[in-house]
């Protein structure tokens, strides 16, 4: 079982950067793939990042390419979603879930664990 705990979120202004981490626990951290996600008032989950067991593959969302980059650090079992140019719209809370498959998903469905989200607001 993998328990995850997300960080890092906070206030900024549009054009700034944050950078959100997600610390799991557990032995398998390592063969899990990981994603980020987010959720706006009244919307949907939506996918944001994922990155396979390996770091050897990634997938963005549309609205997130050039801006965002997933990466970890399996010996720190951390997740990190560097995110830069931020933009009103991408307001939401963050969650970062793993996925006991090789496969990168980008359903939140797909993943068996999550965290319980950090709290991501840009200004105008």
């Amino acid at each position: 079982q993998v328990q995850l705990v997300e960080s890092g979120g906070g206030l900024v202004q549009a054009g700034d950067s944050l950078r959100l981490s997600c610390q799991g626990s557990g032995r398998t951290f390592s063969v899990y793939a990981m994603g980020w996600f987010r959720q706006a008032p009244g919307k949907e989950r939506e996918f944001v990042a994922a990155i396979r067991w390996d770091g050897g593959s990634t997938e963005y969302a549309d609205s997130v390419k050039g801006r965002f980059t997933i990466s970890r650090d399996n010996a720190k079992k951390t997740v990190y979603l560097q995110m830069n140019s931020l933009k009103p719209e991408d307001t939401a809370v963050y969650y970062c879930a793993a996925d006991r498959t090789i496969v990168i998903h980008t359903t939140p469905r797909a993943y068996d664990y999550w965290g319980q989200g950090t709290q991501v607001t840009v200004s105008s």
